[in-house]
């Protein structure tokens, strides 16, 4: 069993920041469950352009404002407190935070935590074992 709390990963290498949002990475690759688990705050008045190419993500908004855009279709729609957007299909998609906007965050395959947006928005496919590797997408 594991019992972690978010005050405990404060400032610990399960804490990253980037400049629109700050993600707090609860259950990662390492522990073996088939999923990565995070709490990520997107930054009121910024805008993040992400694409999941090699994941799998579901998010749940939990506090705050913001409007999610599928850059693919240009559908927008207004992200509030109990809305779950899935990423099913890899889309390229845009978050803007109108107020801070406040997430838990299901990955699958699991991040190991070291992942980094590249340029295009993407997380690289990093498995964890004993010589963690990196795939590219």
């Amino acid at each position: 069993m594991i019992v972690r709390s978010l005050d405990e990963i404060t400032g610990t290498e399960r804490d990253v920041e980037a400049p629109t949002w700050r993600s707090k990475r609860l259950v990662l690759a390492k522990e073996k469950v088939g999923f990565s688990l995070h709490e990520t705050v997107l930054y009121a008045g910024t805008t993040t352009r992400m694409w999941y190419a090699n994941h799998v993500e579901a998010v749940l908004c939990v506090e705050g404002k913001g409007e999610l855009t599928n850059s693919e279709t240009g559908e927008k729609h207004a992200i509030s407190p109990g809305t779950m957007y899935l990423l099913d299909g890899h889309e390229h998609h845009v978050l803007h935070a109108i107020t801070d906007v406040r997430t838990i965050c299901v990955f699958n395959p699991p991040c190991t935590g070291r992942e980094v947006h590249d340029e295009n928005g993407v997380y690289p496919l990093i498995v964890e074992d004993d010589t963690a590797q990196e795939v590219s997408a």
